[in-house]
């Protein structure tokens, strides 16, 4: 039973074990010879039988659609294999490996698997929850390797230790082309070829498959870090940011100001979402936060004013719209109930590693809804 990956020597390493797959969340129809249903449990489905010896939980347990149930079950049939790798979204991923240790019993994750060595990571930004993976599992040369994939195609892949770049595949039957944020204007943008690509920019992607789709915008942004070879950072989303007063806060700009309040005021989050308080005659404009936090900050007046000195760090736009509260105030925070996004989730029947919780918004749609369950429960 193997589990491999490449490292950024071009080795290629084997662990003895089994690799942990958090995925398929959702199950498998068939109608007329025709089949349906969530990537992920489609390709689970249509894997080689040998693939199950080398990778936990069970085709059965993994094509169950009912989160909290097959939590459990990966729970039930993992905690005496020797799991060596790890592979799903953080977000989930973290709510499985903490209710393993509910569980067990057990201080971390090591004192369940001892072997555990690499976790391929992806589909949201890790940075927020690296803090915590550290602490779950204390082992100083663990591995964590970042791809970047969805329904559509496979676009790049962390090709270097300890590197935050992904290197764009240019070989998997996908066209890329990038329209600049700047100008972005829906399906109606211009979108440039690869080769005409500048460092540092914000770009929508656009691609083109041999699977059959035709100049379809994936929905992220992405910016370069290096053009020989292509490497890239996901920025955000197109429709996940915040311009109501021409700040053009995007997630990239959020998580980097968070990471630095949070340093500050030795403190971690689990979830957030972040909308405008628009503009009216009682008030100026604003940024309303509702965080949940692994570990709360002392002081919440403290942490309001180093996230927003970092805000203004990270993003000029942002800070010229702070200048004097004219334009912008102070950023508002709330703190959420421990398991409110969850609870949120659990509600709209979105649990599991397909669904995230929406970060920024132009709208207040989401804030509303969450504030309003916050509002009602207890603490």
């Amino acid at each position: 039973m193997l589990c491999l990956f490449i490292n950024n020597n071009e080795d290629t390493q084997i662990f003895k074990g089994k690799g942990l797959r958090l995925g398929g969340s959702s199950a498998v129809y068939e109608d007329n010879d025709s089949y349906f249903g969530d990537l992920s449990a489609i390709i689970i489905e249509n894997m080689p039988f040998w693939a199950d010896f080398s990778s936990a939980p069970s085709q059965k347990t993994a094509l169950m659609s009912e989160w909290e149930t097959k939590m459990d079950a990966i729970i039930n049939e993992t905690i005496m294999e020797d799991i060596t790798s790890l592979s799903g979204v953080p977000s989930w991923m973290l709510v499985l490996l903490n209710r393993v240790l509910e569980v067990t019993g057990k201080n971390n994750i090591l004192e369940v698997w001892p072997n555990l060595e690499v976790y391929f990571h992806g589909g949201v930004n890790f940075k927020p929850y690296k803090e915590q993976y550290e602490r779950l599992i204390p082992k100083k040369n663990f591995r964590y390797y970042e791809t970047y994939n969805a329904s559509e195609g496979f676009f790049a892949i962390q090709d270097q230790n300890d590197s935050n770049e992904l290197l764009l595949m240019l070989d998997y039957g996908i066209f890329y082309e990038f329209i600049p944020m700047e100008h972005f204007q829906g399906e109606n943008s211009m979108a440039l070829p690869l080769q005409e690509v500048e460092l540092d920019k914000n770009y929508a992607l656009v691609i083109s498959t041999n699977s059959g789709l035709w100049r379809y915008l994936i929905g992220d942004t992405v910016k370069f870090t290096n053009l020989k070879p292509y490497r890239i950072k996901i920025t955000g989303r197109t429709k996940h940011f915040i311009n109501v007063f021409g700040e053009e806060l995007v997630i990239e700009n959020a998580e980097d100001a968070l990471e630095i309040a949070c340093d500050k005021t030795n403190s971690s989050i689990m979830d957030y979402t972040v909308a405008p308080i628009f503009m009216s005659e009682e008030q100026t404009g604003g940024h309303e936060w509702l965080i949940e936090f692994k570990k709360e900050p002392e002081n919440l007046e403290e942490f309001t004013l180093h996230l927003d000195q970092a805000l203004k760090q990270v993003n000029s736009d942002y800070e010229a719209k702070r200048y004097m509260d004219m334009t912008i105030g102070l950023p508002r925070i709330h703190k959420a109930q421990s398991g409110l996004f969850y609870k949120w989730l659990k509600i709209k029947n979105k649990l599991g590693g397909q669904h995230k919780v929406p970060r920024l918004s132009n709208q207040r749609d989401y804030l509303e809804e969450l504030l309003e369950l916050y509002q009602s429960e207890p603490g």
